[in-house]
């Protein structure tokens, strides 16, 4: 193993009951200011509304590449509930290590060339359970280490809260102007992401392993897709949570085409728990792929047949069923195609017979509806494009349409949103799951009115048939949404293995 270290250190006093505590060794490295760094501040400050960072620049690849990037599993101190940030006094937990281990084997079949790891105990134990018997050595680099978070390190939340007061709130409630001993922590870790990215793409690869922590895999999915820190909180990373990017190259050189494939592929079922970044959320959407149609195969553009569920399709549909049994769903809505109508016909069924064990029992009431607002594909099957090259919906497919079809979409995808967020404000002091049934493009693009993205962003995002993703709502269908995941497929077979129970504290740094 060997390692890429940084420059300057910064060793603040520590509390002397801390586990592990050797006062000459550094609780974290910190990156000073760069061009990139003072290019993400000037983001941070000027920030207007759906501008990300869509100008930072990446190196131009040669071919394609795949980026896993994989969350440490379960530390000591991610149980004891104490700020970690970069420090390195906790090591995994038995949990953590079951999580790895978890992890090994979804990943197994894949065939990475190279690994990168932060140089922390508890990322670096992580990487070498998952990296296994294969001979490549792990990379160990220091920028891919935690949010540095100087004072507040090594404190229990509470006491954050009683020896920081105003700081600690505002590092609940605005990180990304959160400053704390003359530092902006959340700016600098988008600043370290960006040069992560520029390390990542040089290297001769195809399929590269990124093993780190939860907040700079926020930062690393955020700045790959061109979104500021604003976003900070708002795409979740569970431990051993998995998410993927593919970059393509472009013809002309230049900027990749950037792709988040899947983001928090966890060990645990992703809809367990009523937690989203550490806050309690009672009212969540659950965006669900509709399962695959007999007429799908003979449509001129993927999935936009009017069929009915084919075998492979009825299978899907039960098996997202069966993995939203963990929820008490309210409502489900679908557009009018049948393969949405009848994926979410079996969802509801499933819903209402699942508290009913008895013969005497009466079965729960779940709402189902149709919305003509969420039927899109007569949208996509106006495009002139050779849809051979779409069949297996592509990363980044949506940006290969027409504009004005994309225009389109956009527009019929704002109106579908509105729609969920009507439905989710019912009942406002009571748990709400709304599930909403529909086409990929049609989720990508509310996804993207969700981020309050504009329709530029549609090929930053992919989904499969049969998919799920899940946003979670802590302040109400008025605030901000936070992603849970995006593209869970475990429920089908692809990575689908024992689980463990899921992680409830998301928000551990």
């Amino acid at each position: 193993m060997y390692s890429i270290a940084a420059s300057s250190f910064f060793s603040p006093k520590l509390p002397k009951n801390l586990p592990f505590h050797n006062p000459n060794r550094p609780l974290f490295t910190i990156v000073r200011s760069s061009s990139v760094a003072q290019e993400i501040d000037k983001s941070s400050e000027e920030r207007t509304e759906s501008l990300g960072l869509k100008g930072l620049e990446f190196p131009a690849i040669k071919g394609a590449k795949r980026v896993v990037l994989v969350r440490h599993g379960q530390s000591t101190w991610n149980a004891e509930g104490r700020i970690q940030g970069s420090s390195d006094f906790s090591v995994l937990t038995s949990k953590g290590e079951s999580q790895a281990e978890t992890s090994r084997q979804m990943l197994i079949d894949d065939s990475f060339d190279i690994c990168f790891s932060s140089p922390l105990r508890r990322s670096k134990r992580t990487a070498e359970i998952i990296w296994g018997a294969r001979e490549e050595e792990i990379i160990t680099d220091s920028d891919m280490r935690e949010i540095d978070l100087y004072s507040f390190q090594g404190l229990l939340k509470h006491e954050g809260k009683a020896k920081h007061g105003e700081a600690f709130r505002q590092w609940q409630i605005d990180a990304p102007n959160f400053i704390i001993d003359g530092h902006y922590p959340v700016r600098e870790l988008w600043a370290r992401a960006k040069s992560c990215w520029d390390k990542i793409l040089v290297h001769e690869s195809k399929s590269v392993l990124v093993v780190a922590h939860n907040a700079v895999n926020q930062a690393l999915v955020a700045t790959a897709i061109g979104l500021g820190t604003e976003y900070f909180r708002i795409l979740l990373q569970s431990n051993c949570g998995v998410s993927v990017l593919d970059f393509t190259p472009q013809t002309e050189g230049g900027n990749p085409s950037i792709c988040l494939n899947r983001l928090n592929q966890t060990p645990g079922s992703p809809v367990a728990g009523g937690s989203s970044a550490g806050r309690k959320t009672s009212k969540r959407i659950v965006l669900v792929c509709h399962g695959v149609s007999e007429s799908d195969l003979e449509s001129s553009m993927p999935y936009t047949g009017n069929g009915p569920l084919n075998m492979l399709g009825n299978i899907q549909a039960q098996k997202i069923a069966e993995l939203l049994l963990d929820l008490k769903v309210n409502t489900v809505v679908s557009g009018t195609k049948i393969a949405s109508v009848e994926t979410a016909d079996t969802i509801t069924k499933v819903q209402e017979a699942a508290d009913c064990l008895g013969a005497d029992c009466i079965p729960r009431y779940v709402e189902m509806k149709q919305i003509p607002d969420l039927d899109v594909e007569s949208i996509l099957t106006q495009s002139k494009k050779d849809a051979s090259g779409l069949q297996n919906l592509s990363s980044g497919w949506l940006n290969r349409l027409e504009d004005d079809i994309t225009t389109s979409l956009w527009d019929q995808s704002e109106k579908s949103w509105k729609h969920l967020l009507y439905e989710l404000s019912k009942g406002s002091d009571q748990d709400n799951v709304v599930i909403a049934v529909g086409h990929p493009a049609l989720h990508i693009a509310m996804m993207g009115h969700c981020l309050n993205l504009t329709k530029e962003w549609l090929g930053s995002f992919h989904l499969n048939a049969g998919s799920i993703t899940v946003i979670d709502f802590p302040d109400g269908p008025s605030g901000r949404g936070a992603i849970r995941c995006i593209n869970y497929t475990a429920h089908l077979g692809r990575w689908s293995i024992p689980i463990t129970r899921s992680t409830q504290a998301d928000e551990e740094y």
